[in-house]
C-alpha cells in the first residue's frame, strides 16, 4: 500500500499563491526582521523587503517589457539579499528565476543558457570573465552586474518605480533549477508556484519552522535546499533568514555561537557537517542554541551522527530532490535519531510515497524497490524535454530512480541509486552498503564504489578511497576490513587510492566521472 499523507490541492485551493508570502508577511508583521546578510551586516524588515521586491518588479517590467510573461531571468551570483529580492520579483513579474551554479565553468554553463534562453543574466563581478564568454553566444540577452556602480542591479532597483504582482497561474513555472548533473547532463527542473508553496509547507512541518526561527543559509541558492527549503520556508513562516555568501567553518561556527544572532536552524550537506566538527574552532557550546542541525544531499556516517549526539546536537537526516523538495525526514527528536541510524525518516506530510519493484508492483515491507512520489510539490517535468518528462512519470507518479525500503516502524532508508546498483555473479550489489563498510575504517576519510565490467562475474566493485591525513592503511588492510563485514560478492575487487572524490555542489558523488576515469584508464592500459 502506498504511504499516503496527502490530497493534491486543486486550483480552487491556490488563491493564497497569487501573491508571494513576503506580501503577506509585510502586511501582518511589517517591522519583523526578515533578512540579515553576514558579509555586509545589512538587514531588512519584512516591510523593507517587500518594498525592495516591488521596486525590483518594476525594474524587471521595464527591462523585459511585453516579453516578461514566462521570460527567464538567470542569476550567476553568490548568496545575497538581492538574490532573494530578484527571485521573488521574478514571481511577481511573471518571469522565471534561473539560479545558476557558479561552480561551473563557462563551457558547462553554455548548454544550460542555451536550454533556458534567458532574456536577462545578472552576475557577480567575480564571474565577469565567464559571463563575457557566454554573452557572445546570445547577443539578445541583457547582462547586468550586481556591482555597486550606477549600472549595477542595486542602483537599478532603487531607481525603479514599484510594481505590483501580475495575476498568474498557480501551475505556471516560477523557478528553473538545473540538476546538479550526477549523470553529466543537467536538466532544468520546472518549479511551479504551487510546487514552491507546498515544498515550503512540507519543510516547515518536518523542520519545525515558525516565526521564531532564525535560519542560517550557507548552502547556495542555486540548489533546492538553499532556495526553497531554507530561504523560502523561513520567509513564508515569518522567521529570519541569515544569508551567508560562502561556507567557511570558522565563520559559520562564529555565527552559530553568536547568542545575539540566536540562530536556531542550520542546514548542511554531510561534508559541511564533517568540516565543522573537524575545525579547530569547533565546540559543543557553539551549537548549543540550535533546535537542530539538518543534513541531506548525501549519505551520513554513523560515526558523524554519534559525534554530534555526544555533544547534545541532533544531526537530523533527510532526503529530498529538486523535483520534489523535502521528501523524507527524521523527526527532530534525539531518540528518533539514535534509534534509526542510517534512516532518512518519515514522509513529508503533503506527499504520497510508494516503493515499487521491477514488475511495477509495490513491494512488501522491508523489501527494496524504487521510490515513487506524488503530491503538489512534485515537478510537472523538465524544461524543453518532453520525452524525459514523460519517462519520469508512470500513471502520475514521479519515479525518483532511487532504491529504498520501508521498515516496520514506518521509517525509510535509501539503499542506492537504481542506476548505481550492479550485478556480480547474479547477486545485486548496492554500492552504498559497501561504502558504509569502507567508511567505518578509521583511516578512510571518503570512499565511493562503482560497478565495472568483469570477465568472470559480469561486474565487480571498484572502490575509490581517500585516506585521512597521515593514515597508512594499505589495500590489503582495507580488503581485510571489508572481509569481516561483507559477503564475498559485495567486497570491492579493486581498491584505488585517490586524493579526492568528485562531487557536485550539493555533495553528491559524480559517479559518471569515476566511471569515465576507469574507462579511460582501461583504454590506456590496452594501448600499451
Amino acid at each position: 500500500m502506498a504511504h499516503s499523507f496527502s490530497g493534491v490541492a486543486s486550483s480552487a485551493d491556490c488563491g493564497l499563491m497569487k501573491d508571494d508570502p513576503i506580501l503577506y508577511r509585510a502586511g501582518v508583521a511589517p517591522d519583523r526582521r526578515a533578512l540579515f546578510e553576514i558579509a555586509t551586516g545589512r538587514q531588512l524588515t519584512y516591510a523593507e523587503l517587500d518594498a525592495r521586491i516591488a521596486r525590483c518588479t518594476g525594474f524587471l517590467t521595464g527591462v523585459l517589457g511585453a516579453r516578461r510573461d514566462g521570460a527567464r531571468v538567470a542569476m550567476l551570483a553568490r548568496n545575497a539579499v538581492d538574490s532573494i529580492v530578484l527571485a521573488f520579483a521574478c514571481q511577481r513579474a511573471g518571469a522565471i528565476y534561473v539560479p545558476l551554479n557558479w561552480r561551473l565553468s563557462a563551457a558547462e554553463l553554455r548548454p544550460i543558457l542555451a536550454d533556458c534562453a534567458p532574456a536577462l543574466l545578472v552576475h557577480d563581478e567575480e564571474f565577469s570573465a565567464d559571463v563575457a564568454r557566454l554573452a557572445d553566444a546570445d547577443p539578445e540577452m541583457a547582462v547586468i552586474s550586481t556591482s555597486n556602480g550606477p549600472a549595477g542591479l542595486a542602483a537599478r532597483i532603487e531607481a525603479s518605480l514599484p510594481a505590483g504582482p501580475v495575476s498568474a497561474d498557480a501551475d505556471g513555472a516560477c523557478v528553473l533549477l538545473y540538476t546538479s548533473g550526477t549523470t553529466g547532463q543537467p536538466k532544468g527542473v520546472v518549479i511551479t508556484r504551487r510546487n514552491a508553496f507546498f515544498a515550503a509547507v512540507n519543510f516547515s512541518f518536518v523542520g519545525e519552522i515558525g516565526p521564531e526561527t532564525v535560519a542560517l543559509c550557507d548552502l547556495p541558492f542555486f540548489h533546492t535546499i538553499g532556495l526553497i527549503a531554507v530561504a523560502r520556508t523561513t520567509l513564508m513562516l515569518g522567521g529570519t533568514l541569515v544569508v551567508s555568501d560562502r561556507f567557511t567553518p570558522a565563520r559559520t561556527l562564529a555565527a552559530l555561537a553568536d547568542r545575539q544572532r540566536a540562530i536556531t536552524h542550520y542546514f548542511a550537506v554531510p561534508q559541511i557537517a564533517l568540516a565543522l566538527r573537524n575545525d579547530p574552532a569547533y565546540s559543543a557550546a557553539a551549537l548549543a542554541g540550535l533546535h537542530a542541525l539538518f543534513v541531506g544531499g548525501a549519505p551520513l556516517t554513523q560515526a558523524l551522527i554519534e559525534s554530534y549526539l555526544d555533544d547534545g546536537v541532533a544531526l537530523v537526516n533527510g532526503y529530498g530532490m529538486s523535483e520534489a523538495g523535502t521528501v523524507l525526514h527524521v523527526p527532530i527528536d534525539r531518540r528518533a535519531v539514535q534509534d534509526n541510524p542510517g534512516s532518512v525518516g518519515l514522509p513529508a506530510p503533503l506527499l504520497d510515497i510508494r516503493i515499487v519493484g521491477e514488475d511495477g508492483r509495490e513491494v512488501d515491507e522491508g523489501e527494496i524497490g524504487e521510490l515513487w512520489l506524488r503530491g503538489p510539490a512534485v515537478t510537472p517535468g523538465y524544461w524543453n524535454k518532453p520525452q524525459e518528462s514523460a519517462a519520469a512519470f508512470t500513471e502520475g507518479w514521479y519515479r525518483t530512480g532511487d532504491l529504498g525500503r520501508r521498515e516496520a516502524n514506518g521509517f525509510y532508508r535509501i539503499v542506492d541509486r537504481l542506476k548505481d546498483m550492479y550485478i556480480s555473479g547474479g547477486e545485486n550489489v548496492y554500492p552504498a552498503e559497501v561504502e558504509a563498510a569502507l567508511a567505518s575504517h578509521p583511516d578512510i576519510l571518503d570512499a565511493v564504489v562503482v560497478g565495472i565490467p568483469d570477465i568472470r562475474w559480469g561486474e565487480c566493485g571498484l572502490a575509490y578511497v581517500v585516506l585521512r591525513q597521515g593514515a597508512v592503511a594499505t589495500g590489503d588492510d582495507i580488503a581485510g576490513h571489508c572481509a569481516a563485514r561483507l559477503a564475498a560478492f559485495k567486497r570491492p575487487a579493486r581498491i584505488l587510492f585517490v586524493e579526492a572524490i568528485p562531487r557536485t555542489a550539493s555533495g553528491k558523488v559524480q559517479k559518471h566521472v569515476l566511471r569515465q576515469f576507469h574507462s579511460d584508464e582501461t583504454l590506456q592500459r590496452q594501448a600499451l
